[in-house]
């Protein structure tokens, strides 16, 4: 039996999972589980890393010291575009930003005007979000930024954790292609975008695919490290429980919604630019061709709202007040929204701006948010449709969000299509089976996905089309 172990960190919480792998199965066990909470100060906000690495090193002694298991891996996955500058010492420089900061509010468009949009699409193939490290990185050159002019290496969370167990400073592709400054035609650093815009390149690692092994811990228990699929999406993807071929695509659910379909090349064009849809890097050197939507964090900042007016719920308690509401109470654009804080506030502002009257009730609050979301995922299947030339049949849902039986119900009724929901731990198993991928344990991506099948529970749901479906949806679109 092999031992591996995935650190799994996500916007709003960490894990530490094992993986216990033999003769074609897998169970995983959440070993230990903490908050990511971030740390807002006068003018930023910051990811509380130093946090983080305290709990990813008590993840490892509760694995090695409590259990005193032997592991055959260790791998690490985290949201994708935030990163560590380190200095020529090796020493970080500044505590990592929380991409949600405020500092890249307007800097797209400056940025544009060196570099035009489509010229930035043709270097990267990336959708535009103003939180892509791109953005991130302009806004600290425009700002004169002695970091960003100090920094001898750059990176991504994923690989800044991996190099502090490891000593190893190296780019996992996956979480690399985030960044919005990685070519995934070429599988390179798209630097003469860089050096356009007068941001140095020195500071790029090496980079190196997912499931490379970077070596043994710098302390004891010096188990091996893989960079896994860095990324938690590319991860999240591996462990989509698929048959080979196939017309599907797939929802990683959870704070984001990444909806995409798996290719062999990416799809760089006219009409892909105009839709704003991105080219990610895969494992076994797919494409991932997906859609970023925001997607439960409307929920999560609601919820975080009403606890502090005294209403406290859980996610279960809050799905039911949902399912007992009023039906299309509102629609709203789940992208419209990415500062935090006053969710509900900020949900019926934009119906008020939008000629809806905003929803009255808690309940109606979550329907409202689980409703849009299934309307945007329409949406964003038939564009997929069209881009990519394919049929999709079938929409697996895979992350923690694929718990949610009402959304599900709501994504397969408005989509007319069939769905299949789990894994619900997706990101830390196809972490883990990357870790086996490179120590030779399985064979293929075909191979991982044969072990999801075997080994995990899935449900299908089976859509029943409306009219008040369809209406909702001519509404919104």
């Amino acid at each position: 039996m092999s031992h591996y172990l995935a650190i799994d960190l996500s916007a709003e919480s960490g894990r530490a999972l094992l993986g216990n792998l033999s003769g074609g199965k897998l169970a995983v066990e959440e070993l230990h589980r903490f908050p990511n909470t971030p740390v807002r100060v006068p003018g930023a906000l910051y990811w509380d890393t130093l946090r983080l690495w305290h709990e990813i090193q008590h993840g490892i002694s509760v694995a090695t010291h409590e259990r005193k298991l032997s592991l055959d891996g260790i791998g690490i996955d985290t949201w994708g575009v935030d990163f560590g500058l380190l200095g020529p010492d090796g020493l970080l420089l500044d505590t990592p930003r929380h991409y949600r900061d405020a500092r890249t509010n307007g800097v797209m468009d400056k940025l544009f005007e060196v570099v035009p949009r489509e010229q930035v699409f043709g270097y990267t193939g990336i959708q535009f979000m103003q939180l892509n490290t791109l953005y991130q990185l302009y806004a600290m050159r425009l700002a004169g930024s002695p970091a960003l002019a100090a920094a001898a290496c750059l990176l991504n969370i994923p690989d800044l954790f991996n190099y502090w167990l490891t000593g190893v400073a190296r780019s996992e592709t996956t979480i690399a292609s985030t960044t919005q400054f990685f070519n995934p035609a070429s599988m390179t650093w798209a630097t003469e975008l860089l050096q356009r815009l007068k941001i140095p390149t020195g500071m790029l690692c090496q980079l190196v695919p997912p499931g490379t092994l970077l070596g043994k811990m710098i302390e004891p228990p010096h188990a091996p490290v893989y960079a896994t699929a860095g990324h938690d999406t590319a991860a999240a993807v591996v462990a989509v429980p698929a048959q080979p071929g196939g017309n599907w695509c797939y929802i990683s659910s959870g704070t984001w919604s990444l909806m995409g379909l798996e290719l062999d090349r990416p799809v760089i064009d006219a009409r892909t630019l105009a839709a704003n849809y991105t080219n990610e890097v895969g494992v076994s050197g797919k494409i991932r061709f997906l859609k970023n939507i925001a997607g439960l964090w409307l929920l999560q900042e609601c919820r975080k709202a009403w606890a502090l007016e005294g209403r406290e719920y859980t996610y279960q308690q809050l799905t039911r007040l949902a399912s007992e509401a009023r039906p299309f109470a509102a629609a709203i654009d789940p992208d419209a929204f990415l500062e935090p804080g006053g969710m509900p506030a900020q949900i019926a502002a934009y119906c008020h701006r939008t000629g809806q009257a905003p929803p009255s009730t808690d309940g109606e609050f979550a329907r409202a948010i689980l409703e849009s979301l299934a309307l945007r995922y329409r949406n964003v299947v038939e564009n997929l449709e069209s881009l990519a030339a394919r049929k999709i049949e079938v929409i697996h849902i895979v992350g923690g969000g694929s718990r949610n039986a009402l959304l599900n119900q709501f994504v397969a009724d408005c989509t007319g299509r069939r769905v299949v929901a789990g894994p619900s731990e997706a990101t830390a198993i196809g972490n883990i089976l990357v870790q086996a991928m490179g120590a030779g344990t399985l064979a293929d991506l075909a191979a991982a996905r044969a072990v999801v099948r075997n080994s995990f529970e899935l449900t299908t749901i089976h859509p029943h089309p409306s009219p008040e479906w369809e209406r909702a949806y001519q509404r919104y679109f």
